[in-house]
């Protein structure tokens, strides 16, 4: 009987992660996900398992569908690499890795969806586009860094949760809130595609003569704001449609 294989060195964990950010080259529509994770983790399944059917059969587990969030995915990476290592030891049934994927893959998809598409590309996109006047061009490349440095650091931290701490990297994770820091995200980029709105009301309007263009604009910005309270107290949608056309006709006729 072989001896129990020890720990993974760093360079085959560097690896994985490095390749799990390419989860997405080779999806396909029938396992979505799946080559890209069995391409991401198999240094590891090459450095647990011997040559052999023992191997073939790690990789064939990592084979079916498989599909989540392409960020958050990191977490799950990491805690296959986990089980693996439990099985290879003898710990656990192979099982138990394809149950954490199967658990894992649908709820950490719609966090990571949540979180990433509908809060941190919106606020990071509005706030450099709020900079625009002070930056010009360079406001594109600061998206892309402020972006890219939120979302590699939390791949990066979820990749070490996963690896650390297999199935209970669930209650790390609803330890950090995402939900309610993306809420607070969608609250910056709100604000700043106000401030936005506000400064091309003022600017083209002044460049056009405008006289009452700042009016104008504390006008958009108090609609906004009163928009939002009728919306959110339940004020059927239609009252609030009525209330902006009635101020857009008293604006255009004294304007």
């Amino acid at each position: 009987m072989s001896a129990p294989p020890a720990a993974l060195p760093f360079g085959v964990l560097l690896r994985v992660f490095l390749r799990s950010l390419f989860l997405q080259a080779s999806w396909n529509p029938k396992g979505m996900q799946n080559l890209g994770l069995a391409y991401a983790v198999y240094p590891a399944l090459e450095a647990l398992y011997p040559q052999g059917p023992a191997r073939e059969e790690a990789v064939r587990r990592h084979l079916v569908f498989f599909n989540t969030h392409p960020y958050v995915a990191a977490a799950i990476v990491g805690g296959v690499i986990n089980h693996e290592e439990r099985i290879a030891r003898g710990e656990e049934t192979p099982d138990k890795v394809v149950a954490f994927k199967a658990a894992l893959m649908g709820p950490l998809a719609a966090l990571g969806d949540g979180f990433f598409w509908l809060s941190l590309k919106p606020a990071t996109g509005a706030v450099s586009a709020a900079l625009v006047p002070l930056l010009g061009v360079w406001a594109v490349p600061l998206f892309l860094v402020l972006y890219n440095l939120v979302h590699l650091l939390l791949r990066v931290r979820l990749y070490w949760l996963g690896l650390t701490l297999g199935d209970r990297l669930v209650e790390a994770v609803a330890r950090a809130n995402l939900p309610a820091r993306g809420a607070r995200l969608r609250a910056v980029a709100a604000a700043s595609a106000g401030g936005v709105a506000a400064w091309l009301a003022v600017s083209f309007g002044a460049n056009a003569g405008g006289l009452y263009a700042p009016l104008l604009a504390a006008g958009c910005l108090a609609l906004g704001v009163a928009s939002y309270v009728l919306v959110s107290r339940r004020v059927p949608n239609y009252v609030v449609l009525y209330v902006a056309a009635g101020l857009a006709c008293v604006a255009g006729a004294f304007l």
